[in-house]
């Protein structure tokens, strides 16, 4: 992520002590809020998410004269992180939210926790008490700050509204810069009320914040070496080769030395899932030839990612004969959950682009050579065996209903190209990274470290107003729809036609898996709906909700009908549309592999155990 790409400026050296002040190129007499919104316009913010209360309301009088903030007032604080989540991720830029003191920031920490387990580049600001009340408990007081504190890259108490333009433009450029994430600049009320002297560019602080972009060129001659030494590497993507920007820069290097690819949840799209060479997504529920690629490999490659549970499995048992080469741009990263025999901290970009250059070189130690395919012969071998014994797939349901995966699938199928798709979490988020098709980045947005249910329709609604060109479907459960639907009142009012895909199979679908597979079936609150219809409607009846917001509602129960009520969807493109997708309840995941267990134990379709005896090490 490049600080040009976000709009946020670089930070400005400090003056020499006693020295002259740095030249400032807009000087103006204003109010801390005004000071505010000048800032944001600065740093490039178009787009706010938020809602008024008492101790913001100083910042939104100049907001309404701002012609370059637009603000999207949505119907609770958490859509409105989660849409600047999805804003974030859909355009590369600073996601913004805004909320007002107590309750109003509170509502924040879930969306600011997501982001900061995603590396979401997220600047929060919030209204605080004055000053002189802090820490009385006074009305709608919390100390978000120390809430905040362990799921925020940085965060700012500002008091003096002399403060506020050089803490906007230091938080933008904190979110932005090195491993992205979220930032929270909490506002005292009478700051945002007093008057002050708005300067920019500001004079930025920053000491001890110095990210690290360019490896080392010793480790990544080691790395190149490795490489060509190896006989069954594969390449870990995760995504921070998104955030980075460096989609090009990873299929150069991946058709080069003509190694496996696979890609995490958070990485899809960032390499083609049409490629020969991707083998699809790793972890507790990717493609069996992926989790046991990584498994078998003597050498894994991983760029932008983190060794994560739900990738790994036990930890203990990941990999075993694989030496490991860790690419990325926080040192706190590697070495977390599995030791690296050659880390490199760097910008992924910077490190494969040099990389690739190591492996071109004349050096026989570390150049890839003509001999790769031939050096590689037996490994693709395998990974063809397993890609077609055991490929994804599933299975129609025999009482005629619609089948979750074929919904999903065949939305991916009719979407109009470029289409950006969010998700909630759960069954549904697994198929659609199952079936939906990702041939570029940026058109996958979801919740994957922290798996926040809700998130997909606020998420779409922020990465339809970042780019209205785009068509944008979400695709939810019944569950996670019912946490944020609100949402589709702010789209209806604000003219950001997104559609909604509901995957409804009447309950909580992962943990009534969990609960089938491991609790002897006892569904212990996880039905949604006790019965299918109550009085001869639903409950909710998703159709009536979503004309209710102002959108269209449609249903469909019919396999027979399911192209036609989607391409109705895309036809319509003037109103959110929202389809209640009537599924088979007993539709499972898989493959998978049970929390807490090797990834050797992987179950593929159906929960067969495939046989690797003839896999070797």
């Amino acid at each position: 992520m490049t600080e040009q790409a976000t709009g946020a400026p670089k930070p400005q050296p400090r003056a020499p002590r006693g020295g002259a002040p740095q030249p400032t190129a807009t000087v103006e007499h204003v109010t801390g809020a005004q000071s505010l919104i000048r800032s944001l316009e600065a740093v490039g913010a178009d787009t706010v998410f938020g809602i008024p209360g008492g101790a913001i309301l100083p910042a939104y009088d100049p907001m309404m004269d701002s012609t370059k903030v637009r603000h999207i007032l949505v119907r609770h604080e958490q859509g409105a992180g989660h849409a600047a989540t999805g804003y974030a991720q859909a355009t590369g830029k600073v996601g913004v939210c805004m909320a007002t003191s107590g309750p109003g920031a509170t509502n924040l920490v879930t969306p600011i926790a997501d982001a900061h387990m995603d590396s979401v580049p997220l600047v929060a600001i919030t209204g605080q008490v004055a000053g002189p009340s802090i820490g009385t408990d006074a009305f709608q007081e919390a100390d978000i700050c120390g809430i905040t504190l362990p799921v925020t890259k940085h965060n700012f108490l500002v008091t003096d509204p002399a403060e506020i333009p050089r803490t906007i433009a230091e938080a933008f450029h904190i979110a932005a810069t090195g491993r992205p994430g979220p930032v929270l600049v909490d506002i005292a009320k009478d700051a945002l009320q007093a008057r002050t002297v708005f300067s920019w560019p500001p004079t930025t602080d920053l000491p001890g914040y110095r990210p690290v972009s360019r490896p080392h060129a010793k480790q990544i001659r080691e790395a190149a070496r490795l490489i060509a030494q190896a006989r069954r590497p594969v390449l870990y993507v995760g995504g921070g080769v998104i955030k980075a920007g460096a989609s090009a820069e990873l299929r150069e290097l991946a058709e080069l030395t003509g190694v496996p690819v696979t890609t995490t949840l958070m990485a899809l799209g960032a390499f083609p899932d049409s490629h020969r060479q991707h083998l699809g997504m790793p972890g507790m529920h990717g493609s069996v030839a992926a989790v046991t690629a990584l498994q078998r490999a003597d050498l894994i490659v991983a760029l932008g990612a983190r060794f994560d549970d739900r990738v790994t499995g036990r930890i203990d048992s990941f990999a075993p004969h694989a030496k490991i080469v860790h690419a990325d741009i926080d040192p706190a990263e590697i070495g977390k959950n599995r030791v690296a025999d050659v880390p490199i901290v760097g910008d992924v970009k910077d490190v494969m682009a040099d990389l690739t250059a190591a492996l071109r070189a004349d050096d026989p130690a570390t150049a890839a050579g003509p001999d790769a395919a031939e050096r590689y012969a037996a490994w693709w071998e395998q990974l063809d065996r397993w890609r077609e014994t055991y490929p994804l797939g599933y299975d129609l349901p025999e009482d005629g209903t619609l089948s979750p995966q074929q919904v999903i699938e065949r939305i991916g199928q009719l979407a109009p190209e470029g289409t950006v798709f969010t998700a909630g979490v759960g069954q549904h988020q697994m198929w659609a990274a199952h079936y939906l098709p990702f041939e570029r980045p940026g058109t996958w947005l979801n919740s994957g470290g922290l798996g926040t249910m809700g998130y997909a329709v606020p998420a779409a609604l922020g990465a339809k107003a970042g780019r209205p060109e785009a068509p944008v479907w979400a695709i939810d459960g019944d569950g996670c729809f019912q946490m944020t639907n609100q949402e589709l009142v702010t789209a209806a009012l604000n003219d950001i036609p997104i559609k909604v895909a509901i995957i409804n199979n009447g309950a909580l679908g992962m943990v009534r898996q969990w609960q089938t597979l491991f609790y002897n079936q006892r569904y212990s609150n996880t039905v949604l709906r006790e019965g299918p219809e109550v009085k001869g409607t639903r409950i909710p009846d998703f159709v009536k909700l979503a004309e209710a917001m102002g959108c269209v509602g449609l249903r469909c129960e019919d396999p027979d009908q399911l192209d036609a009520v989607i391409e109705k969807a895309n036809a319509i493109n003037d109103r959110p549309v929202v389809i209640d997708f009537i599924v088979h309840e007993d539709a499972m995941v898989w493959p998978m592999v049970a929390a807490g267990t090797s990834n050797d134990e992987v179950m593929a379709a159906r929960g067969v155990r495939p046989d690797f005896s003839d896999a070797g090490d």
